[in-house]
């Protein structure tokens, strides 16, 4: 599988490699350095990052397996989105090391040109996929239900990805501060309701208390790995292509309701920890019918094939 991926995008692979190297780093800065930024021990986001980018890297090499014919596209795509990482992961680290945010941070020129050169940077990247999603639609598959978890991930993980343009915004309490003469140092928050900083789960420091983008930011960012493990499971079953088809697309537009219900309970400042009773209401009403249109597609499917068996 390896060779396979490498021969599929050296530059993808060699990022993943390198990632997982840092992640090992981070993980021992972790044991050996006490240092808390904004809550949170210094190497935490350096090993977040180092995780996800490795996830996301390898995803993408895979993915380029099934469009071989989109040679251009995909070295392109493949050494863009390993600079982009890259450098992403040298900027993050490097201001972990120094004690200070990489996110947010305009508290200087140096780390206003740092925070800047990131954001340019990935929405770059997250704007080229694009090309990756239309190479996956022009694409066709031997297993259709493969296919369309692909082109229904791909776009949901670009909107996930530009979710993280809204915790750029400045908060209305920095812009208050700022209009009242205060010098702002920090432009945007991955909190809503109160600055970042505060109680957070364990490991991924999304808060307890309040809303936090980066839950649907999270969520969306990895559709298109939720969906291709469902087709893959899928493809193990006894269900007909066409009742493979129909779950996908309701898995995909399961998963987008998902993304949604989360993205306004964190601007609602609503904490995934402790969700109000709107929220626990949308989640009720989004399983119950993902389960229903998922019975119904099964049943329907069951039913297709005893009717073919006594036609037989």
């Amino acid at each position: 599988m390896w060779k396979h991926l490498w021969k599929a995008s050296p530059e993808l692979m060699g990022t993943a490699a390198l990632m997982v190297v840092v992640l090992a780093g981070a993980i021992v800065g972790l044991g050996v350095d006490s240092t808390v930024i904004t809550g949170a021990p210094a190497w935490l986001k350096p090993a977040k990052f180092a995780a996800s980018i490795t996830m996301y890297v390898v995803t993408l090499a895979w993915i380029f397996t099934v469009i071989p014919a989109w040679t251009r596209t995909r070295r392109v795509i493949g050494w863009l989105t390993a600079i982009t990482m890259v450098l992403e992961m040298t900027i993050i680290a490097a201001q972990a090391w120094r004690g200070t945010t990489s996110h947010f941070n305009v508290g200087t020129v140096a780390d206003a040109v740092l925070f800047s050169v990131m954001g340019v940077a990935i929405v770059v990247q997250t704007f080229s996929t694009v090309a990756v999603a239309v190479a996956l639609w022009r694409q066709r598959f031997d297993e259709p239900s493969l296919g369309w978890a692909l082109r229904f991930g791909v776009c949901l993980t670009i909107v996930g990805a530009l979710t993280g343009g809204l915790m750029t915004r400045p908060t209305a309490a920095q812009l208050e501060a700022a209009r009242a003469g205060a010098r702002m140092t920090i432009a945007g928050a991955h909190t809503v309701g109160a600055p970042d900083g505060g109680p957070g789960v364990i490991g991924t420091g999304w808060s307890t208390e309040h809303g936090d983008l980066r839950v649907p930011h999270f969520v969306g960012l990895h559709a298109v790995q939720a969906l291709i493990v469902v087709a893959l499971l899928l493809a193990r079953t006894s269900l007909q292509y066409v009742a493979r088809v129909r779950v996908v697309f309701i898995a995909a537009f399961s998963y987008a309701a998902l993304y949604v219900i989360l993205l306004i309970q964190a601007l609602r400042g609503v904490s995934l920890a402790a969700p109000d009773a709107a929220t626990v209401t949308q989640l009720a009403a989004w399983a119950l019918v993902t389960a229903i249109a998922c019975g119904v597609a099964i049943v329907r499917d069951a039913t297709t094939q005893i009717r073919h068996t006594a036609a037989i």
